[in-house]
């Protein structure tokens, strides 16, 4: 006789009773608990034994034989089938020193302290999830066609009503193109561009995601420094004025968090429109600048159709939702929706459709402005707390910068902080090199909420402390 197998059922859950039933004797069958050739019940006995509807036993059963996991035969009944094992494939951990060891070092979390992520107290996600709901039942009932590489129209119309408003930029949505996030519009522009082997000014120290995205592109990268008055557009003219590109951040440098100065926008664009060179504007933090208006960006100054916009909704929204836009010049929009419709078409149209929603309806504004406040108020307590006890610290955009004496490893310190649930940013990573590079930590404004910054500040400076006292 077989014995009963142990299954434990909610009924109370939303998981039908007969996928749970499928899930159990799978799991039992993956793990060995049910070796193969071990019978099982009949799916009428299971019933009796369970208490549920024989045709719900019956469900799970066809379902575990349409996997070959089950066999059942009239003559000896239902048994788990005989199945080759296969080794168990993990993913081996990247190299050490290697760019996705960084890379996942830097997106690790949710974690105190983190750079380029949101608050997610700020974000109304009931509404935006009911908006997306609405969204995907309108995706599901439309007629199924390929929808516009260049992404939704809903979408591009309110994000250029929004530039022309809050950017100072005046574009028609057929210039914008729907990108999975910021490096999503990169890599389009790059392809667009097709610069291989040519000069490409970058900032330096600059963000390392773009330097290795260039690397990527096959251009040949010239670190141009970086100073109070954003990147020094005179270096760039003596040591490489046959660049065909630029990447600059001007509203608020990454990760510095100067403002490109008026005299240098006009200098970098009167240079770009002489060398017919392209300029990458990465609108980095866009409208979250927390003191005071935010500078127009730099392609609202452009009249010669030099420079490529590029913003995401990653650090006003959540990068989860992995949208982007690209705001191609005139002469160029052809050509961008070209390479987006063969090689990098939009995201899915219900998060577009969503979010088109979410910025028509005036949640957006609304949702920028309570985070401005709640983001300035976190940026005030943490400098409030570590200036009594480090001189060397500032908020730069929106990281306050603690920079750490010569010679100090803030490699080290950020991965001794990390077991601890912090995830201060090591400042040398966003240099172009070793020579260039200066010891220090980003510290997160967006996650450094109050209740957490005077415990979290202790636990790194002492981390600190540990790591820089002599032996």
């Amino acid at each position: 006789m077989t014995k009963p197998l142990r299954l434990e059922l909610d009924r109370s859950a939303k998981t039908p009773l007969a996928e749970q039933i499928h899930r159990g004797i799978k799991a039992a069958i993956e793990s060995g608990v049910l070796a193969p050739g071990a019978r099982l019940p009949s799916w009428q006995d299971l019933a009796a034994q369970f208490g549920v509807a024989r045709g719900t036993v019956r469900v799970a059963y066809e379902k575990l034989s349409s996997a070959q996991l089950i066999v059942a035969r009239r003559a000896t009944g239902t048994h788990v089938a005989d199945r080759p094992r296969f080794p168990v494939r993990r993913d081996k951990a990247p190299a050490p020193g290697s760019f996705m060891e960084m890379y996942q070092e830097l997106t690790a979390g949710p974690a105190i302290f983190q750079m380029g992520v949101p608050a997610q107290e700020t974000l109304p996600a009931t509404l935006l999830a009911r908006i997306r709901a609405q969204a995907v039942r309108i995706e599901m009932s439309a007629p199924a066609i390929y929808p516009d590489p260049r992404g939704e129209p809903a979408l591009r119309r309110e994000i250029a009503a929004y530039l022309a408003l809050a950017r100072g930029i005046e574009c028609a949505p057929s210039q914008i193109i729907i990108t999975g996030g910021f490096s999503g519009g990169l890599g389009l522009t790059l392809r667009v561009l097709g610069l291989e082997q040519k000069k490409a000014w970058m900032e330096d120290p600059g963000f390392p995601f773009t330097r290795h995205g260039l690397k990527l592109a096959r251009t040949s990268i010239v670190p141009i420094p970086v100073d109070a008055d954003g990147i020094d557009v005179d270096f760039g003219l003596k040591h490489a004025p046959d660049a065909a590109l630029v990447v600059v951040t001007p509203g608020q440098q990454a990760p510095l968090g100067a403002t490109l100065s008026l005299a240098r926008r006009s200098r970098l664009l009167d240079w770009a429109t002489r060398s017919k060179a392209w300029v990458i504007e990465d609108d980095y933090l866009s409208e979250l600048q927390l003191k005071g208006r935010a500078t127009p960006a730099l392609a609202s100054l452009d009249r010669a159709g030099r420079v490529i916009y590029i913003g995401s909704f990653s650090k006003t929204v959540t990068p989860a939702l992995r949208l982007g836009f690209v705001v191609a010049p005139a002469a160029l929009a052809a050509r961008f929706a070209e390479v987006a419709a063969c090689l990098a078409p939009a995201p899915g149209p219900a998060v577009q459709l969503a979010l088109a929603d979410f910025i028509s309806d005036g949640h957006y504004l609304r949702h920028l402005r309570r985070t401005k406040r709640v983001y300035a108020a976190q940026a005030d307590g943490l400098l409030k707390y570590l200036r009594p006890r480090t001189a060397n610290v500032a908020i730069a955009g929106l990281a306050a910068i603690l920079r750490l004496p010569e010679g100090a490893s803030d490699l080290a310190i950020a991965r001794e902080a990390a077991p601890l649930g912090l995830a201060p940013t090591p400042l040398s990573l966003w240099s172009a090199s070793k020579g260039t590079a200066r010891p220090g930590l980003l510290l997160g404004v967006a996650t450094s909420p109050p209740a957490k910054i005077e415990a979290s500040c202790d636990r790194l400076l002492q981390i600190i402390d540990r790591l820089m006292r002599p032996d």
